[in-house]
């Protein structure tokens, strides 16, 4: 998984694996809505979608949690 940032913290990561991708957000438990995936090991209020096909894909809402996962302090930043 690379994990990606805005400013001088982490906000989101993402990985390819088989089957699958993911898309993690670092603070996503704070989002609008809760996107549906708590993945195990990768902290209490990550949150994400794992994406089967382009089927899958809701480009507006993964633009919404963008957004809104950029707009706040990432892991290791510094407050705003």
């Amino acid at each position: 998984m690379s994990y990606y940032g805005v400013g001088d913290g982490w906000c989101f990561s993402g990985g390819g694996f088989v089957g699958h991708v993911k898309l993690m957000f670092v603070s996503g438990a704070a989002l609008e809505p809760v996107p549906p995936v708590t993945p195990v090991g990768m902290g209490k209020s990550t949150r994400g979608v794992e994406l089967e096909s382009m089927d899958d894909v809701d480009e507006r809402q993964i633009a919404a949690w963008m957004k809104q996962v950029a707009s706040v302090p990432g892991v290791g930043g510094k407050k705003r």
